[in-house]
């Protein structure tokens, strides 16, 4: 199981704790009891459905929930992994650039439309039933929504990032429910808690045929959404008719279509240094800085932008593609053998060059964790993962201290000790 061995929190505690990635596993595991709301400056959390309910039913929902922590086992003699890479990326196995042959989804794609690319091959060829992912919520196209996708058209709905909260594992049940075997698209902490609750739910297990992770920053709460339609000029949400953040090039603009004050349907747009860069990334929730797994480790293959080198202007899309587990290997040789991927090998390195910030964020995790046990602040525990070692070589003396005063004085200052009452985690 890919959540916290040794110790497990409580529901209650995750959510008070700031812990919560909004995943939605909880939900999934114990519907009957628990539901998903959106709470505006911190993301999908669980609410009890029993409107007397002080306190979150612990379940299933405990057990799975990868906001305690996350465990990884190194890899067996037998497996075929790139030694090199596993201490701070988890398993490889291969990595290769491309994207999607079909070039509407490539050019629809925030870079080149892969997990897209991977989820209508294995409709098309290779008899899966659907495509479980997330999508603009019809009504209310700032927000997100768990939707299956059974044809091309209803993955084409659904491309490009959504850097808004969402709760994907809520939807598992569909899976669950399915008559055959489903692929799942997903941050890196909704993977992690679908890996988990398959070990107890068998059907779950029995369709869950592949996961594909993309690589992941962080995720923005709602208000950093409306914060970036307020810098767009979009009066109020009810006047959006379509979001996008990326996509339609690559990297792609965020571009919003609503009606303007004059009643007159219009459009804005922005960079994606402008709307990632300049608003929405101040917004992530204070879980996804204590998170360890930025690209997807505990999936069968993660994609994510190949940032190591320049790009020229007017260039299509194209994906990094990590090949995580042997089944996760052969499913991308065969995409790219029966013509639906386009892509090459490449050299290992391409990783770390890819995503170059990342093994300093890892370590300073370590150092926030040490600093949160310090203060009697819950933290997530990880094991496996080998974080101090990243601490101790990649951060300089002065990140090495902000990591773990900076961190405690922080929490102390804005009176989350010992907790993180829900609606004070400190999000910044």
């Amino acid at each position: 199981m890919s959540g916290a061995r040794k110790r497990r929190l409580s529901l209650q505690a995750v959510v008070d704790g700031g812990l919560c990635s909004g995943c939605g596993v909880c939900a999934y595991l114990q519907s009957q009891a628990i539901e998903m709301v959106d709470v505006l400056g911190h993301g999908r959390r669980p609410r009890a459905r029993d409107p007397e309910s002080r306190t979150l039913p612990d379940g299933d929902g405990a057990i799975a929930c990868p906001g305690s922590g996350l465990s990884c086992s190194p890899p067996g003699r037998d497996e075929d992994v790139i030694t090199d890479l596993w201490a701070g990326w988890g398993r490889v196995a291969a990595l290769w650039e491309g994207h999607a042959a079909d070039p509407e989804i490539r050019f629809a794609g925030s870079s080149g439309g892969v997990a897209t690319a991977l989820g209508w091959y294995a409709m098309d060829a290779c008899g899966y039933e659907g495509v479980l992912h997330v999508g603009a919520k019809s009504d209310a196209p700032h927000l997100n929504e768990t939707a299956v996708s059974r044809s091309r058209a209803d993955l084409l709905k659904r491309t490009g990032s959504r850097y808004a909260p969402a709760s994907p594992c809520d939807g598992l049940m569909e899976i669950e429910r399915g008559a055959g075997p489903f692929l799942f698209i997903a941050k890196p902490c909704d993977v992690a808690a679908a890996m988990n609750a398959r070990e107890l739910r068998p059907d779950l297990d029995r369709n869950l045929a592949m996961t594909v992770a993309f690589f992941c920053a962080g995720t923005p709460s709602t208000a950093g959404t409306l914060d970036l339609l307020k810098r767009m000029g979009v009066p109020s949400p009810d006047r959006l008719r379509s979001l996008r953040y990326r996509g339609n090039g690559w990297p792609g603009l965020a571009t919003a279509n609503f009606v303007g004050e004059s009643g007159q349907e219009t459009s804005a747009q922005l960079t994606y240094e402008e709307s990632w860069g300049g608003v929405l990334t101040k917004h992530v929730q204070w879980r996804c800085r204590l998170c360890a797994d930025h690209t997807g480790e505990f999936a069968d293959i993660s994609v994510g932008d190949p940032w190591y080198r320049e790009m020229t202007p007017g260039e299509p899309g194209s994906s990094l593609i990590i090949g995580r587990t042997e089944r996760g290997r052969r499913f991308i040789e065969s995409a790219i053998a029966a013509g639906y991927l386009l892509a090459r090998p490449v050299d290992p390195s391409i990783l770390p060059r890819s995503q170059p910030n990342l093994l300093r964020a890892r370590g300073a995790v370590w150092g926030r964790t040490v600093a949160l046990k310090a203060i009697g602040a819950h933290g997530p525990r990880y094991e496996g993962m080998n974080l101090f070692r990243f601490w101790w070589q990649e951060l300089p003396l002065r990140e090495k201290v902000v990591s773990l005063v900076g961190t405690a004085r922080r929490c102390i200052s804005r009176g989350f000790h010992p907790w993180f009452p829900l609606g004070k985690a400190p999000d910044q």
